[in-house]
């Protein structure tokens, strides 16, 4: 894991109104320092140590990115950010996700009223903090019918009322499934795979934007098949992205990137959405 220098990148911010505030351009996604099994990338890894996993966490953090995701479903992810985080968790946006969990090798699904609330207290437990700032519904690919059951987002809406969430999302895998969401009233933000090598969900990001719903891009390296000098600039060059989350063990690579991003940028306009 490479060092990444003491310097923080100056990444720009971009929002939107049902964010209710501003996030960095650029997030990092935790798969990596949890699990390595069932991975979709061209090639497999080593898990880090948990001490290499800290060192790693604070160095995505202090290097400027504002953003980390996670998921019950990356392993021991949650577990390691919790315990890494401490007062650095009060410099990003952490999201999780409801509805998968990854277990003996298998992914398990449920979305049920009952479900989402155990796994989203695990989370909270496991991440040692009160309060995520986004809850994203994991879905199976059925997103239509997560939909019509309702019982995922009703009950993340009213965890967002308690104070344990702070914005609704949905992670859909069709592009009806994003398109149903942004009407939905209760859905605040999508989280969708995008990048050059797969348009599909481009209408649906300006659409949500144009809705007032914050677009996380999900998988933008394409698992690993994209160079970052390739993908980020073209997917930042949509206005209607609101972030997007990279994954990755190194943190020179990921500084690299955080430069990229905050270089093809520019002096281009953000994004409407201010606290």
């Amino acid at each position: 894991m490479d060092a990444p220098g003491m310097t923080p990148v100056e990444l720009p911010r971009r929002g939107a109104p049902r964010l209710h505030g501003q996030v960095t351009v650029l997030g990092w996604g935790a798969f990596k320092i949890g699990r390595n099994e069932g991975i979709k990338y061209p090639t497999g890894y080593d898990l880090p140590t948990d001490e290499q996993s800290a060192r790693l966490v604070h160095e995505v953090v202090d290097m400027g990115i504002g953003v980390v995701d996670t998921a019950p479903a990356y392993g021991l992810s949650e577990a390691r950010l919790g315990a890494a985080l401490g007062d650095r968790r009060r410099r990003i946006f952490l999201s999780t996700k409801v509805g998968e969990t990854f277990e003996h090798g298998r992914s398990h699904f449920d979305f049920s009223e009952a479900g989402v609330m155990t796994s989203l207290q695990r989370s909270l437990d496991r991440l040692r903090t009160p309060r995520v700032d986004a809850a994203w519904v994991h879905s199976n690919g059925e997103d239509m019918a997560i939909l019509r059951q309702e019982e995922a987002i009703r009950t993340l809406a009213r965890m967002k009322e308690a104070g344990s969430v702070g914005c609704v999302g949905f992670s859909p895998k069709s592009l009806e499934g994003a398109m149903a969401c942004i009407g939905h009233g209760q859905i605040d933000a999508l989280m969708l795979e995008l990048h050059p090598l797969d348009t599909t969900m481009l209408p649906a990001a300006e659409r949500a934007a144009e809705a007032g719903l914050a677009v996380f891009v999900k998988k933008p390296l394409a698992s690993g098949r994209l160079d970052p000098a390739e993908a980020i600039p073209w997917i930042l060059s949509h206005a209607a992205v609101t972030c997007v989350v990279v994954g990755g063990l190194h943190a020179g690579r990921l500084r690299s990137t955080a430069v990229l991003a905050a270089g093809c940028l520019g002096h281009r306009p953000s994004n409407p959405g201010t606290a």
